[in-house]
């Protein structure tokens, strides 16, 4: 790749956007916005969620019968360890993992492509369902 090629690829985020989770201060959801369009979104979580996840996992194997209770946590989803959900260590996080270009394997894209025009069908575009989503649905703390 020619560093013209590599230029045109270089994703830029222009929104940020934090979700904390209701009652948790260890976990946020993260949505972000490229310069093209595309909307990504992620799990960040601090070292005491995971402490309370493993609790939780412990707890649970002691109620279930042969099993020999255990503190581990099983994670299904990209999640993206911090030490802290301030916004400046959130977004110096996804400064470096768009130049480490690991971003998107941690990241999941929530937009297809970057239109925002309807179907044929009548249905909407992912682009106008991500902005539906974003404007009315979720709380975000935009600061």
């Amino acid at each position: 790749m020619t560093d013209a090629e590599a230029l045109t690829n270089v994703q830029i985020p222009v929104q940020v956007w934090i979700e904390n989770h209701s009652g948790d201060l260890d976990a946020c959801d993260v949505i972000v916005e490229m310069e093209d369009g595309m909307i990504f979104t992620a799990l960040f979580v601090t070292i005491p969620y995971l402490q309370r996840q493993m609790q939780l996992t412990y707890d649970l194997s002691r109620q279930i019968e042969d099993t020999i209770p255990a503190k581990f946590v099983a994670l299904d989803t990209p999640h993206i360890l911090v030490d802290s959900l301030d916004r400046d260590s959130i977004e110096d996080t996804i400064d470096n993992l768009l130049a480490m270009e690991i971003f998107e394997s941690v990241f999941t894209q929530v937009t297809e492509s970057p239109t925002t025009t309807t179907t044929t069908t009548g249905q909407r575009a992912t682009q106008e369902v991500a902005a539906v989503v974003l404007s009315d649905v979720l709380m975000v703390d935009d600061n």
